[in-house]
C-alpha cells in the first residue's frame, strides 16, 4: 500500500472582529470570505475555506475551465 504524501499550504490569514464573531480573508485567494463565532472557530473554518477553494481551482484546471485577467483602466 501506498503512503499518501500530503503537501502543506501557507496562507496570510485576516481576522477581523465584527461584533458578533470574526470575518475571514485570505489576501493571496481573491474571494474568499468566511467567518466563524470565536477565534477558534473563525480558524477552523479558514482552513476548511481555503481546501475547498484549492480543490475548485484544481477541479477548473482539471476540466480546461480558463479565466481571464484584464487590466482595466477607470475615470
Amino acid at each position: 500500500m501506498k503512503n499518501k504524501v500530503e503537501k502543506i499550504y501557507h496562507y496570510d490569514v485576516v481576522f477581523e472582529n465584527n461584533g458578533q464573531g470574526y470575518t475571514v480573508t485570505v489576501p493571496s485567494l481573491p474571494g474568499l470570505v468566511t467567518e466563524g463565532n470565536n477565534l477558534s472557530d473563525a480558524r477552523a473554518m479558514a482552513k476548511d475555506a481555503i481546501r475547498c477553494y484549492l480543490e475548485a481551482l484544481l477541479k477548473e484546471k482539471m476540466t480546461g475551465h480558463k479565466t481571464k485577467k484584464e487590466h482595466l483602466k477607470v475615470a
